[in-house]
């Protein structure tokens, strides 16, 4: 691997988690590839193929034949022409030479991920920081998308895949987008995902399904395609969901860092997400935002005087001051910019010092108190706590008679919107039943 291809491979890698270690998954995807290089206009094209540790739902391919997909993509479609048509549509993207374009951008986007991990010294554009600290990906103009979900359609039709696959994956990506917190502006902490870089609208699956007619009518499925839904979701089983406890985790407003030993509980009504970077919170409204990340302090240098050594700008003088929090010593600022108002605290935790930058819009009594009561939730995780945290997992399971989606739904390990989240992991819609006999996904601990 050339040493820039090294380099954005291993920036790929930092923004999405590491590599997800799964051989069956791993297979499943090489062989998907291969029978679509095989039935392409340029079947000697090689590609490397990565399965990404992160949750989000994503897959992108860069000029050099570095495939990427997400397991979070993976446990969101439910057959093997639904994961044909993403690996498909980025190929043809790399087909028709769009990915040089992204990859270009993508460069650019590097600049945006340093400041951001500096945190910003304008506090003014500290907001904006709070949400850019994923890899960004360039988005493709309309007409690339267009083109290659033409090119992506045709290629699976001809490996021999369901051609309806990139209907019904674009159908289920509208439909888990839903469940992700509403953005406000510039402060959204949602992950980078194919939607931000590949908008799945009604006009793209209306084309989807006149490409895939070209091949085959909507209602031509039969046995093989059971099978390979069958087979499918037989791979996936057992596959992690959502975050990985090893690098941390949320549940509601919660978050837990059982390698590293910490948790805290965000403020009432924000929604938490976990990036490579930093740990992003925003509340309903995107009226109010935090951030926490992990910086080298010297042990000789009190937090008071890291809080004022520059790393944000206009922080009150008057308002520094030395404190305890749960019995780590910690110090905490207030700063302040033309549209946001700061809180800053830094807390030293075994040789690691975390920062948290919680800011809002309108500066009041409540939210000051709010954030108070946040930091006050740091502590250590106990013994207990650590062992007991384990990450979720997709199960497949078969329908019995008398299942419904509302009781199935009700099985899943998950308090926010579970029975939302089935009928997107399942390919369903309102009003849908459940055939008895049948597998569906299930989110179990």
């Amino acid at each position: 691997m050339a040493p820039e291809v090294l380099r954005e491979h291993q920036r790929i890698l930092a923004a999405y988690g590491g590599v997800y270690n799964e051989p069956r998954l791993q297979s499943l995807i090489e062989k998907t590839v291969e029978r679509l290089v095989a039935s392409s206009e340029q079947p000697d094209l090689h590609y490397k193929v990565t399965v990404l540790n992160s949750q989000s739902v994503n897959a992108f391919a860069l000029p050099t034949g570095q495939l990427y997909v997400t397991r979070g993509l993976i446990a969101l479609a439910n057959d093997d022409s639904e994961l044909a048509s993403v690996l498909a549509h980025e190929m043809g993207h790399v087909l028709a030479r769009h990915a040089e374009l992204r990859e270009e951008h993508a460069r650019e986007a590097d600049l945006v991920s340093r400041v951001v991990s500096d945190v910003v010294s304008d506090p003014a554009a500290g907001a904006l920081a709070l949400a850019k600290s994923k890899l960004a990906l360039a988005s493709f103009s309309r007409s690339q998308e267009f083109e290659a979900d033409a090119i992506g359609v045709a290629v699976a039709a001809r490996a021999g895949y369901d051609p309806y696959g990139a209907v019904r994956f674009l159908t289920a990506m509208e439909h888990n987008s839903h469940l992700k917190p509403e953005p406000s502006g510039a402060i959204n902490p949602g992950a980078a995902d194919f939607l931000s870089s590949h908008p799945a609208t009604p006009e793209r699956i209306t084309n989807a399904i006149a490409t895939a007619r070209q091949y085959r009518a909507p209602a031509e499925t039969g046995q093989n395609f059971a099978q390979a839904k069958a087979a499918y979701l037989s791979d996936i089983n057992g596959i992690v969901y959502g975050e990985d406890p090893g690098g941390g985790f949320v549940r509601g407003r919660r978050f837990l860092h059982p390698k590293l030993g910490f948790t805290f509980t965000a403020p009432e009504g924000f929604a938490l997400d976990n990036t490579a970077q930093a740990v992003l919170g925003i509340k309903r409204g995107g009226s109010e935002a935090l951030r926490l990340d992990v910086v080298r302090v010297p042990a000789e240098q009190t937090l008071p005087a890291y809080l004022i050594s520059g790393w944000i700008e206009n922080i009150d003088p008057a308002s520094v001051e030395e404190t305890t929090i749960n019995g780590f010593t910690a110090a905490t600022a207030a700063a302040k910019g033309d549209q946001w108002d700061f809180r800053l605290y830094a807390i030293r935790f075994g040789s690691d010092v975390y920062r948290f930058i919680f800011a809002a819009k309108h500066h009041t009594g409540d939210t000051d108190r709010a954030f108070r009561e946040s930091i006050g939730s740091f502590r250590r995780m106990s013994i207990a706590e650590t062992e007991q945290a384990k990450p979720l997992r997709l199960r497949i399971v078969t329908v019995a008679p008398g299942d419904t989606v509302e009781k199935l739904a009700g099985r899943m390990a998950l308090a926010d919107r579970a029975l939302d989240r089935f009928r997107a992991l399942n390919g369903l819609e309102s009003g849908d039943r459940l055939k008895p006999g049948s597998e569906v996904k299930i989110v179990v601990e």
